[in-house]
């Protein structure tokens, strides 16, 4: 970070809101269906169309809210946004300004960031989370290009922080922090793939000490996390450079470029846009009595810095193994699944973490798409507890179970992977291992006591993998040390 200068940033957040129909309308809330066929005249904007308020959206945003540690306001409403862009027919956006449904929350952040370094834990401050409509979406239909009104409507909770981090790290670790919030209420899937989270970074310089903020440069609709630490390093090197040349800012609108590595223009703006907000005329305003908050709070999750400490406490899991198995809600729900099979769960949670994360990568799915269920994993760890199998017969039988809708033990039993625990024939294919491997015993002899594993491998070989390993180490070291 530049030394000269204090770094502030603030975000916007978009999240889709997992609902049935849309916001206003009863129009199907649904991801990939046919252009413009999930419309109605309510979010078309045609003359007379009345919405009607989603329920269970405005219930979403204020859990994700209370999972934040906001207030939930007893007064709430909607208001018109002026909105003058083709992907928002109506020309207008049904949005919240001065009375959202949830206010002054905090993020907790800390750990290790992006880059590796120690994050320091500490709670950025979250000015409010308000609901909206989103917009359509400008698209190419064949050679043509176009409209599609489908995800027009869509409730869409917006959550803007405060202007309260001030390293990329930083911004990092609240978007994943706020992304596991919005997927542990409930309220998203966060699949930034199908646009369903989206954020504006909003990054100023200001002279070390200095009170009043630098301009603001807004770098718009970004959808990765990775893509954001980037363009942050960039920008705030950007910026800094040209306050050390002296050039007096404007504020800007700017994209981010992945594949160069560099923002650019979009657009200049001397102040904010006025989009001329008055409260919206169709809808009446919400009213929430301390009954009602109540039973909000009482519907209140599990939060994944809750669940965290459980499974360390619970299950005895690593800081690694509880990052990346709550780092996803999906993670975090498959790994439950599991454990109700199983005694051991830290070694269900290196199944999990190595290999069938492995052989998702190698297919390019997510752990969501897995077709092996947490059931039959759990089971199949039962199985090398038991000794039935070996862990290296295991992986056989995990990518058996890839492709085939087959139980771990059928498994095992039709294609003779039965775990080979019986002495005498162990100490079989152990001198055979010993008596055609002599100068490989002379060099055990010698002192070179890791000349063992090739012999364990040898072993394994002839038993086509099915020697039980920790009695094949224990026979091999008691016969080469006679």
């Amino acid at each position: 970070m530049p030394k000269k200068y204090d770094v502030v940033i603030g975000l916007e957040v978009h999240c889709q809101v997992k609902t049935e129909s849309k916001m206003f309308c009863s129009c199907a809330n649904n991801f990939g269906d046919d252009p413009n066929t999930n419309v109605c005249p309510v979010c078309m904007g045609y003359p007379g169309a009345m919405p009607v308020a989603n329920k269970e959206a405005v219930r979403q945003t204020i859990i994700a809210g209370l999972m934040c540690g906001c207030e939930i306001p007893k007064y709430s409403k909607f208001d018109r946004k002026s909105y003058f862009y083709p992907d928002m027919a109506k020309n207008y956006q049904i949005s919240q300004f001065d009375l959202p449904f949830c206010v002054e929350g905090l993020v907790k952040i800390g750990g290790v960031g992006f880059s590796g370094k120690p994050l320091p834990e500490r709670e950025i401050k979250l000015e409010r989370i308000h609901l909206e409509e989103d917009a359509g979406k400008l698209t190419h239909f064949g050679r043509s290009g176009g409209v599609d009104y489908n995800r027009g409507g869509v409730p869409l909770m917006e959550a803007v922080s405060h202007p309260d981090m001030h390293t990329p790290d930083e911004a990092y670790a609240y978007l994943q922090a706020l992304k596991e919030i919005f997927q542990y209420s409930g309220a998203g899937d966060c699949d930034m793939e199908k646009g369903q989270m989206r954020f504006d970074v909003n990054v100023s310089l200001k002279p070390k000490g200095q009170v009043e903020l630098g301009t603001k440069i807004e770098l718009k609709n970004m959808n990765s996390f990775r893509n954001a630490h980037r363009a942050l390093n960039y920008e705030i090197k950007r910026i800094a450079r040209l306050l050390d040349e002296g050039v007096v800012l404007k504020q800007e609108t700017r994209g981010w470029d992945d594949p160069s590595g560099e923002s650019y223009l979009m657009r200049t703006k001397e102040d904010a846009h006025d989009y001329r907000y008055f409260p919206e005329p169709d809808l009446m305003p919400f009213t929430f009595t301390d009954e009602d908050i109540a039973a909000f709070k009482a519907e209140l999750p599990e939060l994944p810095e809750a669940k965290r400490e459980r499974y360390k406490s619970d299950y005895a899991l690593t800081d690694f193994d509880v990052n990346v198995l709550t780092g996803d809600k999906v993670n975090a729900d498959y790994f439950e699944a599991g454990v109700k099979f199983t005694k051991t769960p830290k070694i269900l949670a290196n199944w999990i973490i190595t290999e069938v994360m492995r052989e998702l990568g190698e297919r390019e799915q997510t752990l969501a798409e897995c077709p092996v269920s947490a059931e039959r994993l759990a089971k199949m760890v039962e199985l090398i507890n038991n000794k039935t199998i070996s862990s290296k017969i295991a992986k056989t039988v995990l990518a058996e179970m890839f492709v085939s809708d087959k139980d771990p033990k059928a498994i095992v039993e039709e294609k003779g992977l039965v775990q080979v625990t019986d002495d005498s024939a162990i100490e079989g294919f152990v001198d055979q291992a010993i008596a055609a491997n002599e100068s490989q015993v002379q060099q055990y002899k010698d002192g070179n006591e890791r000349v063992i594993q090739f012999f364990v491998g040898q072993v394994m070989k002839l038993s086509r993998g099915k020697a039980n390993p920790p009695m094949v180490l224990e026979m091999l070291k008691n016969k080469l040390n006679d």
